[in-house]
């Protein structure tokens, strides 16, 4: 496994982090075995992944009481990181999605991030949390200031409540007030083989200010694994459903274009899902990779992505063979 430093921070973590989304169930991912959880936790710390990220609203709070169950008894081998700024116990804030009976809100404000630190240390069963994400930024009608959002962050720093500053789902203009009003160590955005929207400013900025880029989603869901075929559906109600992925203009010519990748398969002795991670992870020794697990079995073959050095035209064979 491969480590790397968190912007200007003294946090060492592990190339590829474990993503918990899943783990919190729900009508999303649908039952899970709370204990398979657990141990896919332990797996991958034993893999050498330190970096396990969580969020209030994946299973609403949910994902966030499996993980301090997992690390109560090893908190000092993990880097933790989790959320702030979506609500689902307060209707103060900018009317997100309705899921499970609950209504979320984007919600900012020092109160409210206050607040929802001190629940998530309690789900958590620990008194820090390494890296705190603002989960969505703010939008009409409630818009709080990056300013109140920073000193609200500065405070529980200073507090010792977290240690890093990171932002979720951030935009150019965010990075750069973020870091006119206080610290920002490492970012998140979805980023992946066929969804590179970030390389346009975002992962530039992030160079430019040597903030740690972490990437969600590398596999989209399971697409970019060579496991899904042209014929698949997604199940009403499921996270995959309304993707414009799975969508008859584009699922086809995703598919063949990882199928594409056989030689290189072969080449580095690896499955399709460990290239499309590693090719993530070999943009810049900036970008950390966070891939979601749920059993053993899953952590097991991510981590492999870990251990892989592209060749750089085999990088351009990848960005080549799928072109939307």
């Amino acid at each position: 496994m491969q480590y790397m430093k968190v912007g200007n921070s003294d946090l060492e973590v592990s190339k590829i982090a474990l993503g918990t989304w899943a783990i919190g169930g729900g009508s999303w991912w649908g039952d899970n075995d709370d204990m398979e959880s657990i141990r896919t936790i332990h797996a991958a710390l034993d893999l050498g992944v330190n970096l396990v990220d969580t969020a209030p609203v994946y299973g609403m709070g949910h994902s966030e009481e499996v993980v301090g169950k997992a690390i109560a008894d090893r908190r000092n081998k993990v880097i933790l990181s989790t959320k702030c700024g979506l609500m689902f116990d307060r209707t103060e804030g900018s009317y997100y999605f309705s899921r499970d009976g609950k209504d979320v809100y984007k919600n900012l404000s020092k109160a409210a991030i206050m607040d929802s630190v001190e629940q998530s240390l309690r789900r958590l069963k620990t008194d820090y949390i390494d890296i705190m994400y603002t989960h969505w930024q703010c939008v009409e009608p409630f818009i709080v200031p990056v300013e109140e959002t920073m000193d609200a962050l500065m405070t529980l720093k200073k507090q010792g409540k977290i240690r890093v500053i990171g932002g979720s789902n951030m935009s150019k203009w965010h990075i750069e007030e973020y870091l006119k009003y206080g610290e920002l160590d490492i970012i998140q955005e979805k980023y992946s083989l066929i969804d590179r929207r970030v390389e346009k400013e975002i992962l530039p900025s992030s160079a430019e200010h040597q903030v740690t880029f972490q990437a969600y989603s590398p596999l989209e869901q399971g697409l970019l694994t060579g496991k899904i075929r042209k014929d698949f559906v997604p199940a009403p109600g499921s996270s995959r459903e309304g993707k414009k992925w799975y969508k008859p203009e584009n699922l086809p010519k995703i598919v063949d274009g990882v199928d594409s990748w056989k030689n290189l398969c072969e080449k580095y002795n690896c499955s399709y899902g460990n290239l499309a991670i590693a090719w993530v992870g070999s943009q810049s020794p900036l970008v950390n990779v966070l891939c979601g697990a749920r059993k053993v079995e899953q952590i097991e073959e991510n981590v492999k992505a870990g251990d892989i050095v592209l060749a750089p035209e085999d990088i351009e064979q990848m960005r080549q063979s799928i072109i939307l």
